[in-house]
């Protein structure tokens, strides 16, 4: 009876509005590592509009992965702008902004607001020694924070940060992740919310707030932290100098926002027990949202809050997905990924080849946590050309998903239906080799590239407007539904046990590798 009384109750309201003449739209800032999107969202959650800029990683040393925060922010000003300049009458009538960003990325703020390194960001793995350190100083790691302690999470990255710059350490006053700097720029407010928070290490995930014995095992404590909201509240509202600029009223509602994984949960609709979605971006993740806090950190899975009250998910996550296909028409020479794809089609399926790909050239979190593994090619002959290259890497990242989605199931995971959303939700061709690994029928909805964006929009409307979150949060109109291909999965199969051998056979070898650094 609520829920009805509460829909009718939001028609009234969009009437009202309607008729005082005013629209309501919303902004979603995704704070991706290769660029930031935004979107520009109506009251029947109509994308009108969408901005990107892109940004750039530095890698200075072997296993480092940094940016410069000021670059956000750079990229955030451009994206607005954009949208101010194509769209100026819809533009005026934004109410509410949420934030996405990537997650786990270690921003050293001062006394005095400034920033000290570059952030150390998610696919970063100089931290493996400090995850061993985190466990011995605080054992139960895993039972407080339902995680286990990998190089990409936050708290390790302090450790090392104590270790060897220790001036900086010393200086830090305020730790913030990506997206929550930019809310800081934005709001002049340091405030995170708990999805993003549960992947800091730092987050008692079962009760939704700060650790203060993993703070302790850092050196740090709560002022050292952001203040904690729910991803659908409010966390202040724009600075007068920002909204000028901007030309936008002060009185914009920044929400609390998510992680990237939660905010594209949120916006394919994923926010039931057991609706999961493949996200295929620079990582590679399996989500899947839970009623409950459920643990499974021995094969490495995640287990976080989502971003909506009273509600939790599990991740198994790939450190390289569509990077790998990025980095294969590059050292190809391919014009470009979309045509690589079309040549990896054309040239049919592999039957009896053996190339193998192993997909880890950041390193691999489930179900390995391993900072040192690395890409492999394995049976090239001299018949292998740019399309079996192609190929094998697009069978490399659906076999590490493969094994992720194992990780779930083993820790009971109860698993209905799965979306698939990001840059690589465009290829209906590797949407085939994926739902036939995965055995499993995969569903794409319409701007599904854009998830992590649209998710973030949504929970701004859900700051302003106050709805119950499952009247907004609904799945997307479906494109199409890709199955499983009963004649491919028995190849892949058989292909993907030797894929799982290979990096058995190959782990002392990265382990030696990545100790001679």
């Amino acid at each position: 009876m609520d829920y009805v009384a509460l829909s009718i109750n939001t028609i009234i309201n969009r009437l009202v509005e309607t008729l005082k003449g005013r629209r309501s739209l919303f902004v979603g800032l995704d704070i991706g590592t290769s660029g930031v999107k935004a979107v520009l969202v109506d009251e029947t959650q109509t994308i009108l509009a969408e901005a990107n800029a892109p940004l750039t990683v530095q890698r200075p040393h072997p296993l480092w992965s940094e940016q410069a925060p000021q670059a956000w922010w750079d990229a955030v000003e451009t994206v607005m702008a954009t949208l101010r300049a194509d769209h100026p009458t819809q533009y005026g009538a934004i109410r509410g902004i949420g934030l996405s960003g990537q997650m786990h990325g270690a921003t050293l703020l001062d006394a005095d607001g400034a920033v000290l390194r570059p952030a150390i960001l998610w696919n970063d793995g100089r931290s493996g020694d400090e995850c061993q350190e985190l466990i011995a100083r605080e054992p139960s790691t895993s039972a407080i924070t339902g995680n286990l302690a990998m190089p990409g999470f936050t708290a390790p990255k302090l450790l090392w940060v104590a270790k060897h710059e220790p001036d900086v350490f010393a200086n830090t006053a305020k730790v913030l992740l990506p997206k929550d700097y930019v809310r800081l720029c934005m709001t002049g407010k340091a405030v995170s919310e708990m999805s993003d928070a549960a992947g800091t290490l730092w987050l008692d995930v079962a009760a939704r707030d700060w650790s203060d014995a993993m703070l302790a095992a850092c050196g740090l404590n709560r002022d050292h932290m952001p203040r904690l909201v729910e991803g659908s509240a409010s966390s202040g509202t724009l600075k007068t100098d920002v909204a000028t600029a901007w030309g936008l009223s002060p009185s914009v509602i920044v929400a609390g926002g998510a992680g990237d994984n939660a905010a594209g949960a949120v916006g394919i609709g994923a926010v039931t027990p057991g609706r999961a979605f493949l996200s295929l971006g620079t990582s590679g993740v399996y989500f899947l949202t839970n009623e409950r806090y459920t643990p499974n950190p021995d094969r490495g899975v995640h287990a976080f809050c989502h971003c909506l009250p009273n509600t939790w998910h599990q991740m198994s996550v790939i450190l390289s997905a569509a990077s790998c296909l990025s980095w294969v028409t590059k050292i190809t020479g391919a014009a470009d990924e979309a045509g690589l794809l079309r040549e990896i089609e054309a040239a049919g399926d592999p039957g009896e080849t053996t190339t193998i790909f192993l997909p880890y050239l950041s390193g691999e979190r489930t179900p390995h946590n391993d900072p040192y593994a690395k890409g492999v090619f394995f049976g090239m002959t001299h018949e292998t050309d740019r399309a079996a290259l192609g190929r094998a890497v697009l069978e490399g990242v659906a076999f590490a998903l493969v094994d992720g989605q194992d990780a779930l199931l083993a820790g009971g995971a109860q698993i209905d239906t799965v979306s698939v959303i990001g840059g690589g939700a465009r290829s209906a061709f590797w949407g085939r080799i994926l739902a036939s690994a995965l055995d499993r029928p995969l569903t794409y909805h319409k701007a599904g590239e854009v998830g992590p964006a649209f998710g973030a929009a949504r929970l701004a409307r859900l700051a302003v407007s106050g709805e119950e979150p499952h009247d907004v949060c609904t799945p997307p109109p479906i494109d199409r539904i890709v199955e499983p291909d009963p004649d491919l999965r028995a190849a892949m199969m058989a292909r993907h046990e030797q894929f799982v051998r290979l990096y058995t056979i190959l782990k002392p070898e990265f382990l030696a590798q990545g100790s001679d650094r």
